[in-house]
């Protein structure tokens, strides 16, 4: 019995209702970056439209709290030795710096491998794509945050920043129960970072290790959803978002704190998102086919610069030089820490 044709990736692929499927799965999927502390910016699409690798946002800063004058009827005089107008204070400004991120990925079925196989394997791919960016998409976040912390936590530039005021280690040199791990102490400890502004930290991200340590001391409530389909978990108050790609490094936990909207998102569309080729003379003229796909995003923290010098393609993931992790990739620029909605409380679980 003859066999019947064979369905090539260039048959299921039709690039631009594929490249937007893709978007949409890649938004849905991924517990850090659905949890409301990554916020879609239209402003950031329009700039990754543009030309450039990285971006500048500048915004007004609040009006510093200058003590007011007090009122005369003391008349102006514009003359030598006469009586001076007052000097009026002006608006500062702050300048944060997003930067462009184009990644891509491509894979590859051979008509043999398909043949033998008896199912096409660039269905699957096209299936689990989404899931894939996802999981790229949120590993840059992370990068992005290690790269915020790793600069809060060296020496400041002038009156950057005050080193570490954005974190609460308690981890020690060894565990000690009840002083290392996670507590109700030490996360409000955490919260407190930021001040009167507390409230505003309304994600907790931990680690599954970390949110077991929280449901052994029965530190998590559960509330039901608005359509009670499902449970919420929280503590004092904020919504805990459990992921095994929160950084640890051996027994050492990082859980951090967001505000809502604390990371700027921008996702744009390459020249070519996505595009297919055949290779007939590949296995020895067997025929290929490959799937090519590509993405433009902008990660951005809120109230900082990325102040790397950026490869034409973007940074890395890497805590490298000039990359994502690296501490000195950002610099904040806002200039209280009350502007900086993100906290963080390392522990030392057993």
């Amino acid at each position: 019995m003859a066999a019947g044709p064979l369905t090539q990736i260039t048959d299921i692929i039709v690039p631009q209702v594929f490249t937007q499927y893709v978007q949409q799965v890649t938004e849905e999927k991924t517990r850090l970056i659905q949890s409301g502390a990554v916020v879609r910016d239209p402003v950031a699409d329009t700039l990754l439209a543009g030309g450039g690798k990285t971006f500048n946002l500048p915004s007004f800063r609040d009006l510093d709290s200058d003590v007011e004058r007090v009122s005369t009827d003391t008349p102006y005089i514009n003359y030598t030795g006469g009586v001076a107008s007052p000097d009026p204070r002006k608006i500062q400004t702050s300048q944060e710096v997003a930067v462009r991120l184009s990644r891509n990925q491509s894979w590859s079925t051979a008509d043999l491998t398909v043949a033998l196989a008896g199912a096409d394997p660039a269905l699957a791919i096209a299936s689990q794509l989404g899931g894939y960016w996802s999981r790229r998409l949120q590993q840059a976040f992370i990068a992005s945050i290690q790269g915020v912390f790793a600069d809060n936590a060296a020496a400041p530039s002038g009156t950057e920043h005050v080193q570490g005021d954005l974190t609460l280690d308690i981890s020690g040199v060894s565990f000690v129960d009840g002083v290392t791990n996670f507590s109700g102490e030490a996360f409000i400890d955490a919260t407190t970072t930021i001040g009167d502004s507390e409230d505003s930290l309304g994600l907790l991200m931990v680690h599954s290790v970390v949110y077991g340590r929280m449901q052994k001391n029965n530190l998590i409530d559960f509330i039901p959803d608005a359509r009670g389909e499902t449970v919420i978990p929280t503590f004092l108050g904020r919504q805990v978002i459990r992921d095994d790609s929160m950084p640890r490094t051996g027994g050492v936990y990082e859980s951090w704190l967001f505000g809502q909207g604390a990371i700027r998102l921008g996702v744009g569309s390459p020249f070519v998102p996505t595009e297919t080729s055949r290779l007939p003379d590949a296995g020895n003229g067997g025929g290929q086919s490959v799937l090519f796909n590509r993405v433009e995003w902008c990660i951005h923290p809120v109230g900082h610069a990325y102040v790397g010098t950026a490869p034409n393609g973007g940074p890395t993931n890497a805590a490298t030089s000039n990359n994502l992790a690296n501490a000195g990739s950002w610099q904040r620029v806002f200039p209280e820490r009350k502007q900086i909605k993100l906290a963080r409380l390392i522990t030392r679980e057993a």
